[in-house]
Formats: C-alpha cells, sequence, structure tokens
C-alpha cells in the first residue's frame, strides 16, 4: 500500500509499505478520506510540536474515515463493509484517569500522527474496534473524518456548560472556531459572536448561523451589544485571548481550546473580580456519539469548510495549502485516489 511519510521538516515522500493485519480488537480500515490539521502543518514545517519530536520517519494525518475491510480475533463490530469515522487516540483504559471517565487525559495515550505513531495518510491503517465508530451513509467521507475536529468543538461547548439561551464568543474562525460555531448553536446557543482577522472566514461563519462577527483588525469584542458567558478560545492568539476574558459577563466561563504561545497574559483582576472560571481543552473523550448525531441530523454541515481536496500522490501539497491560499479553511486528501 502507499504512505505518505515525513522523513524530516519540509520533506513527504509516498512510499510502499505493507498492508497492515489486525490484532485482537482491532481492525484494518480502507482510508477514504483524511482532513489536514493544523499540528500536520506544524509537524511538517517544523518536526515537532512540544516535547512531541519526529526522530524518525512519521505517517501524518488523524482526521480519518474509511471502510473496514479486515477484523481481529473476537471482534463482532464494527463488521467488514461497514464505514466508520476513526477516532485517533487510544488510551490504555486501565489507568486512573480512564477509570474515571477522562481516557482524553490517559499518561499512555497512543494519538495517531504523534509521534512515534504513524497516521492515516496512507491507504490503509489499523484501528482498536472501540474507537473506529460506525456512521450512516448520510455523512459523506469527507464530513465522516471532519468528525474529529468537531469532537473538538462539541467537548469545548460541554467545558463551557453551553446550553440554552447561552450567549458565546468565539475567537478564531478556522475550521476548530467554525465547528464550534455550529455546535455551540447545536447546543441551545441563542447569541454566537466570532472574531477574526479573515473577512471570508468571518463571511462563512455567519453563513453557519454566527449571529455577530468581528473583524478584529478593526472592531473589538469588547462592543458587542451583549457581554458573553462563555469564550471558546480557538484562535491559540496572546492578544486575542485576554481581550476575550476581559469582554466576558461576570461568573462567565473561558475555554481555551486554540494552541498557540506557550504562555499568555492572565488578566487576573478581571478573573477575580468577575468569578471567572478559566479552564483548557485536550482532545475530546466521548464525543463520537453526539458529532455523528449533529452532523446525520442536518443540525452541523461539516462539508461546507471543504474549500479543497488532494489525491495522496500530493500529500505535500495539501500540507501547505492553507499557507498558499488565504481563503483555504479545511483541506482533504482522498488516499484512495
Amino acid at each position: 500500500m502507499r504512505a505518505a511519510v515525513l522523513r524530516g521538516p519540509g520533506d513527504v515522500v509516498v512510499e510502499e509499505r505493507p498492508v497492515p493485519e489486525p490484532g485482537p480488537d482491532e481492525v484494518v480500515v480502507r482510508v477514504t478520506s483524511v482532513g489536514v490539521c493544523g499540528s500536520d502543518t506544524h509537524y511538517y514545517e517544523h518536526g515537532r510540536i512540544g516535547r512531541f519530536v519526529v526522530e524518525a520517519p512519521l505517517v501524518l494525518g488523524h482526521e480519518a474515515a474509511g471502510v473496514v475491510t479486515a477484523v481481529g480475533p473476537g471482534v463482532t463490530s464494527p463488521a467488514v463493509g461497514q464505514r466508520v469515522s476513526i477516532e485517533p487516540g487510544v488510551p490504555d483504559l486501565s489507568c486512573e484517569q480512564c477509570l474515571a471517565g477522562r481516557y482524553n487525559l490517559c499518561p499512555n495515550m497512543r494519538f495517531l500522527a504523534t509521534p512515534p505513531v504513524d497516521g492515516a495518510l496512507t491507504e490503509n491503517v489499523v484501528v482498536h474496534r472501540a474507537f473506529a465508530h460506525p456512521v450512516p451513509d448520510s455523512i459523506g467521507d469527507d464530513a465522516a473524518a471532519l468528525l474529529e475536529p468537531l469532537s473538538v468543538g462539541v467537548w469545548a461547548c460541554r467545558k463551557g456548560q453551553v446550553g440554552a439561551g447561552s450567549r458565546v464568543l468565539i475567537t478564531g474562525a478556522g475550521p476548530i472556531g467554525l465547528v464550534a460555531v455550529q455546535a455551540a448553536l447545536a447546543f441551545g446557543a441563542t447569541e454566537v459572536a466570532v472574531s477574526d482577522v479573515n473577512p471570508a472566514r468571518l463571511a462563512l461563519a455567519q453563513d453557519l448561523g454566527a449571529t455577530h462577527v468581528v473583524d478584529a483588525r478593526s472592531g473589538s469584542v469588547a462592543d458587542l451589544p451583549r457581554a458573553p458567558e462563555v469564550l471558546l478560545e480557538c484562535s491559540g492568539h496572546p492578544g486575542a485571548t485576554g481581550d476575550a476574558i476581559r469582554a466576558l459577563a461576570p461568573a462567565g466561563r473561558a475555554v481555551l481550546v486554540g494552541m498557540g504561545a506557550d504562555e499568555v497574559p492572565l488578566p487576573l483582576s478581571v478573573v477575580q473580580e468577575r468569578e471567572l472560571e478559566v479552564t483548557g481543552t485536550f482532545r475530546y473523550a466521548g464525543t463520537w456519539p453526539t458529532a455523528i448525531a449533529l452532523v446525520a441530523s442536518g443540525r452541523v454541515d461539516l462539508d461546507r469548510l471543504v474549500t479543497d481536496s488532494y489525491p495522496l500522490a500530493r500529500a505535500e501539497e495539501a500540507l501547505t495549502a492553507g499557507r498558499r491560499d488565504p481563503k483555504a479553511v479545511k483541506v482533504v486528501v482522498h488516499p484512495q485516489t
């Protein structure tokens, strides 16, 4: 089978590898669609993210979907021929965090495309059966792959306790910010404001249901008609984070989703005087059933985010598409083409 392999910063080649065999509790998935994430681009450009360093050839891609082609011993579900969305992180299922239901915080997590674990920019991948989620035919291949970023938005909304009538501010209208818009509305938010510096992405946010948009080059989140109760910070920009926290209503909740600087200034007096809650997010836990239901019901439209697609042979172009086109939102790779 073919796989797109990162050999070092700026160096991706498509090479032949053996088709994997499933072990106990595993299935082989014929990959049909892979979303390109900012982390993939970061590994491509820099060869590392924080403490995770590419020290050996690595297959990128963790937003993936496909069809089950083989199952390991004892596996009855999913079955061969079933379309699945891949949840890319497999925890050990036995540590303190897993047993407490916080498997996203498992210290022994094996996550696709996080060194040294190979990802899904390949024709076939082995997945633990419990993390290959069957999807209905009403969800296309690209949308099935993008259930992964949608899960980030669903988890952020849960952490922010978004509910009926919530007023939500989302800073950053990249793919995660845009799925957060749709997730917040599906969770019952009635006011969803989005801030960004990219007019095309702000227009898309509005098309997806945002009630207010703020061009951060000329406007301020402090001037919204009503102070938001929940902040979903998806930009990772220190300045945007500080301004958005200052815009929150008393007793508001700030959920830090975007990955940017390792440290950001925190307006501590605002946090204390308004009794704000500030929390981080790390991936997700138990979100796929909700994400599948939201897309299958039409409450969330993931296909609207896809701006371009590439065959596996052009994976390197896919990894750099966002740098070339400011209107690019979500690029996908189709490994079977």
